[in-house]
C-alpha cells in the first residue's frame, strides 16, 4: 500500500492518505510530549512498540466483538487503518487514583475505586483539554447521547479485557485513554492507539512505573519500560 499526501501530522503520529480514499497509513514516531505539548522529547524505539503493542491488542479486541480501525500492520512503525472521523472527546477510563484525577480531586495515588470510572474530555488542545460531561457533549454537538452510550459500553468492555489481559502479564491497568471514530456509514469504532503513551501500567509487584509517566516525571528508564511492557505482551499473547 503506497502513501500519497501527509494528510495530518499529531504529537506521535502522522498519517498519509493512500489511493483508497477509504483507507490511511498511521506511521507512529518517536516523539514524545507531555503537558499538552510544554514538554518534548524523544523515547527510543516508541513508535515501533506503540505501533505492535496498538495493532495486537485491536485485533484482540475485534475478537472480542469491539470494532476498531485497524485493518493490518504494514511495517514495524505502519499500520493501516480505515478512514474515520475522530469524534473529539478523550474517553478516560480509571481504575485506580493517579495523575491528574489524584491531583483534582485530592485523592492519594494507588487508592483503588469500587468501580471503573469513565470521564470525558474535550479534546482541543487551545481549551486544555476540560473535562465534560454528557449532556456537554451533546451541546457542544461532538456527539449524539446514542453514540456517547456506544462509547460508554466500548470503554467500559476495553476495560474488562484488558485488565485481565495485564493482569496475566504481572502488570497492572491503573487507567487509559481511549479515541473513537465514526466510518463513513456513521458506525463507531476504536480507533487511535492503546500503548504506554496512552494507558498507566505498573508492575504488579513493585508498582514501578512501566509508561509515559517515567517520561512526564523524569524517572528515566524510559525505553526500558516501554521494552519490557511489550516483551511481557509479547510472552502471553
Amino acid at each position: 500500500m503506497e502513501h500519497t499526501n501527509l494528510l495530518y501530522e499529531g504529537k506521535a503520529k502522522k498519517v498519509y492518505e493512500t489511493d483508497d480514499p477509504q483507507q490511511l497509513i498511521v506511521s507512529y514516531k518517536d516523539d514524545a510530549t507531555a503537558f499538552n505539548g510544554l514538554k518534548k522529547g524523544t523515547i527510543g524505539g516508541k513508535g515501533a512498540i506503540n505501533n505492535h503493542m496498538t495493532n495486537l491488542l485491536m485485533d484482540r479486541l475485534e475478537q472480542v466483538g469491539i470494532p476498531t480501525h485497524l485493518i493490518r500492520e504494514l511495517s514495524s512503525r505502519e499500520a493501516l487503518v480505515k478512514r474515520v472521523t475522530i469524534i473529539p472527546l478523550e474517553v478516560i477510563v480509571r481504575n485506580i487514583a493517579a495523575g491528574s484525577f489524584s491531583k483534582r480531586y485530592g485523592v492519594d495515588e494507588g487508592v483503588v475505586f469500587d468501580q471503573p470510572t469513565l470521564e470525558f474530555s474535550y479534546k482541543n488542545d487551545a481549551l486544555g483539554d476540560p473535562l465534560l460531561n454528557s449532556s456537554h457533549a451533546v451541546a457542544l454537538k461532538l456527539a449524539t447521547t446514542q453514540e456517547l452510550e456506544t462509547i460508554r459500553r466500548y470503554a467500559l468492555a476495553v476495560n474488562d479485557f484488558l485488565k485481565k489481559l495485564w493482569a496475566e502479564c504481572g502488570v497492572i491497568l491503573v487507567d487509559f485513554k481511549l479515541e473513537f471514530g465514526r466510518l463513513s456509514n456513521g458506525t463507531v469504532v476504536l480507533a487511535d492507539e492503546i500503548s504506554p503513551d496512552t494507558c498507566r501500567l505498573w508492575d504488579a509487584k513493585t508498582h514501578e512505573k512501566l509508561d509515559k509517566d517515567r517520561f512526564r516525571r523524569d524517572l528515566g528508564g524510559v525505553e526500558d519500560a516501554y521494552q519490557q511492557v511489550m516483551t511481557r505482551l509479547l510472552r502471553h499473547s
